[in-house]
C-alpha cells in the first residue's frame, strides 16, 4: 500500500482536469410554479425551427468557438467585456455538401454597443453531420 502513496498523491489532483459541462442553471421551484406557458404553445409570432442535425452542428461550433469553461482573460480591456459573451455572437446555418453543416458566428453589430471593436470577431466552421466532428475552420 505505501508503494502506491504516492502515485496516489500525484494522481488525484489529475481528476480535477476531467470536469463535466456544467448543466444549465434552472429557476428555483418557486418561481418555475409562477411562469406560465401559453395555452396554445409556441407563438407563431418569432417561430423558428431549427432541423435536429443543424442544431447540433450549431452547438459543436459554438463548443469550439466559445468553451464552457472560458473566462474573461485579466485584465480586461475596458468595454470589451461583450466579447466574451456568447450571447454578443449572431450564428447562421446551412447545409453545404451531403453530410457537411456550414455555420458561421459572427459578432451581433448591437452586442457591443458605440464600443469600438474588431471586425473580425467570428469564425466559419464545416461540421461533419455524420461523424459530428468539425472539418474545418476559417477565421
Amino acid at each position: 500500500m505505501t508503494r502506491w502513496l504516492p502515485f496516489l498523491i500525484l494522481a488525484l489532483p489529475a481528476c480535477a482536469l476531467f470536469q463535466r459541462p456544467p448543466r444549465p442553471v434552472h429557476a428555483p421551484p418557486e418561481e418555475a410554479a409562477r411562469f406560465a406557458f401559453p395555452p396554445t404553445g409556441i407563438p407563431e409570432e418569432g417561430l423558428r425551427s431549427i432541423p435536429g442535425d443543424m442544431a447540433r452542428a450549431i452547438q459543436l461550433a459554438m463548443e469550439d468557438f466559445y468553451p464552457w469553461d472560458k473566462k474573461v482573460p485579466t485584465p480586461s480591456h475596458p468595454g470589451r467585456e461583450c466579447l466574451y459573451r456568447r450571447e454578443s455572437y449572431d450564428v447562421y446555418a446551412a447545409p453545404y455538401q451531403e453530410g457537411v453543416v456550414l455555420v458561421s458566428i459572427v459578432l451581433s453589430p448591437q452586442a457591443c454597443g458605440a464600443q469600438a471593436v474588431p471586425n473580425d470577431m467570428g469564425a466559419l466552421y464545416a461540421v461533419d453531420t455524420r461523424g459530428w466532428r468539425i472539418l474545418a475552420v476559417q477565421h
